[in-house]
């Protein structure tokens, strides 16, 4: 079977060519049997089947780890081409392509601009980016490098 244009454009045909049967495989109920990533991958590819002139996602990389989301994201990017979406998010990685960014606090919108705008303010948008960021890169630092321990045999307590 060729891929499926949507698969290929949400980042989903590879795995999807890896299930038992392919496109023809069965998953189980609101696809269990799927990671989060492939969940978030397959709902991508349903809007681009479906035509949707607009996208409504909401936390679309909550409980994904960095290599899932970096994958979602990249088809996120080629999904929201000519359409109008909406990105409901936390995780602020996720909105800073975004043409508008709008901040609430509290049910107020407190800040709007392009990322680039937000971080030049130096408001509650770019102390909450850069905490995040860099709580992000200290994870990563922590679960991708070694941990060098040098046992030291004459100390004293």
């Amino acid at each position: 079977m060729t891929p499926a244009p949507a698969a290929v454009t949400a980042n989903a045909d590879e795995f999807i060519q890896g299930l038992p049967e392919g496109y023809e495989t069965l998953v189980a109920e609101r696809g269990t049997t799927l990671s989060g990533g492939q969940k978030q991958r397959i709902a991508i590819a349903r809007a681009i089947l479906r035509g949707a002139p607009i996208l409504i996602l909401d936390e679309p990389t909550t409980g994904l780890d960095a290599v899932a989301e970096q994958i979602v994201m990249d088809a996120l990017e080629r999904a929201v081409a000519g359409r109008t979406t909406l990105i409901i998010a936390h995780r602020l990685t996720t909105v800073r392509l975004a043409d508008r960014i709008v901040v609430l606090h509290r049910g107020q919108i407190v800040e709007q601009g392009t990322h680039l705008e937000l971080l030049a303010r130096r408001g509650r948008y770019a102390r909450l980016y850069h905490l995040q960021s860099s709580t992000e890169r200290e994870r990563a630092l922590v679960s991708s490098s070694p941990v060098i321990v040098k046992e030291e045999k004459d100390y004293e307590v």
